[in-house]
């Protein structure tokens, strides 16, 4: 057996040791149709998917109701994966001035024709938001050989009821819940800077609009007329026009360049700031702005923190954020769950959140493993979860009992239990 698929294996028998006898089977079955490509093949058909593994229906009809109606939570898988991760000793975080960069991102698995679901998430081709699965995903950024690989760290649901910014708010609070000493929380301009202070997040560096406005966190002097200031001096760090009127922007603190990838970075930055509708009788902490100016991009790069840093570490501590984009990306493009046909409301969560875990094995396995070419036309392969896919797409389904013998079937009596139509036939209940 080749190297990359007995660790594929491992990697899905380690995670499923927390689930209980029976369901642990029908998971890693599962598991192991999303990282093979099954369901690209199904269109994400989940029967079809394990069918094509050579599965019975009866494996089949397990397997779906281990992730259906199996006794486990994702946390529980997501924070065994971490252990296995750290077992191997091959991953490795980044660190910026000591620092550990823990990035944040919301994810939608879209569901246009769900009927019933209250769920919505932006959709930028469409330009509107649509009906979707949405999650919180967290991670934390690190390296493989040199790859950045991230390690899922958690996985939050957005239940269909919530509104945008309570959900907003309940992400940012599990944030702050695995906050360590050391971390820094790397989010895009989606999350306000009024949210990460409301949940109490600290050590942060925030992208903000190019449009954004804060004030100073110090009474400007008192001019002798009308009622005296109680709001600092106002600080636009980028200029703009609003209507036939120029606004200028406001002189910098201080500005600064550096280089980085032999373009020369202009920064200009402010200290001591509150958000613009804070009076300075209500100041509690304040934050500093950052204006990278960089030849490659037509707009500058406006970024907040409230961490004592050098502009180039503010700078790459938010370019390490881009890794969390990825777990999404392999669980529909590479997994090939960004369709689906589930209609249970728990369901419609776990698919998606099997697909998140299943698309970070694939990567992580990938970037540990020799570099597996396509074909013979490919003579500098890299290490990638799509050559890693088709790899595992050519290899037998696996027994699992094999590597792990509590990884089985659970030899329950079941004679006494009506089957077939009898078994899901609806009985009225009694007046």
């Amino acid at each position: 057996m080749l190297t990359a698929v007995e660790a594929t294996i491992q990697a899905i028998v380690f995670i499923v040791q927390v689930t209980p006898m029976g369901t642990n089977l029908g998971l890693a079955n599962l598991l192991w149709a999303m990282v093979s490509g099954a369901f690209l093949s199904s269109r994400g058909a989940v029967f079809p998917a394990l069918q094509l593994g050579g599965l019975s229906a009866a494996e089949v009809r397990r397997s779906w109701s281990a992730m259906r109606h199996g006794s486990w939570q994702i946390d529980e898988l997501v924070e065994t994966w971490g252990v296995y991760v750290a077992s191997e000793n091959a991953w490795c975080e980044n660190r910026y001035e000591g620092l550990r960069v823990v990035s944040v991102d919301l994810t939608g698995f879209w569901r246009p024709r769900l009927q019933g679901w209250l769920g919505k998430h932006y959709h930028s081709l469409m330009g509107k938001a649509l009906p979707a699965v949405v999650f919180g995903v967290i991670i934390v950024s690190g390296q493989i050989h040199g790859k950045r690989v991230p390690l899922l760290r958690k996985i939050v649901r957005c239940q269909p009821e919530q509104t945008e910014a309570d959900y907003r708010a309940t992400v940012l609070r599990e944030v702050a819940g695995l906050d360590l000493p050391g971390d820094v929380k790397a989010l895009d301009a989606g999350f306000k800077l009024n949210e990460l202070r409301n949940a109490g997040l600290k050590g942060f560096v925030l992208r903000m609009q190019s449009n954004c406005t804060a004030r100073r966190s110090h009474l400007p002097a008192y001019k002798g007329r009308g009622a005296k200031p109680k709001y600092g001096a106002l600080v636009r760090p980028v200029a703009r026009t609003h209507g036939q009127n120029k606004l200028p922007a406001t002189p910098p603190d201080q500005t600064t360049t550096f280089q980085r990838d032999e373009r020369t970075i202009q920064v200009a930055f402010w200290h001591g700031l509150v958000t613009s509708d804070t009076k300075v009788a209500d100041v509690q902490a304040t934050f500093s702005l950052y204006v990278f100016t960089d030849p490659l991009y037509t707009k500058p790069l406006v970024l907040t923190t409230d961490l004592d840093l050098q502009p180039e570490t503010v700078l790459a501590i938010y370019l390490d954020r881009w890794p969390v984009e990825h777990p999404p990306l392999a669980a529909k493009q590479m997994v090939g769950l960004h369709r689906q046909f589930v209609f249970a409301p728990e369901a419609c969560f776990r698919l998606p959140e099997l697909a998140l875990l299943a698309g970070s094995i694939l990567a992580y396995v990938a970037a540990v493993s020799p570099a597996i070419p396509t074909g013979f036309w490919d003579r500098q392969p890299q290490a990638t979860p799509g050559r890693l896919r088709r790899l595992l797409a050519r290899v037998d389904f696996p027994n699992m009992t094999e590597f792990d013998p509590e990884v089985r079937k659970k030899a329950s009596v079941t004679d006494h239990l009506p089957k077939g139509v009898q078994a899901h036939r609806r009985q009225k209940t009694a007046a």
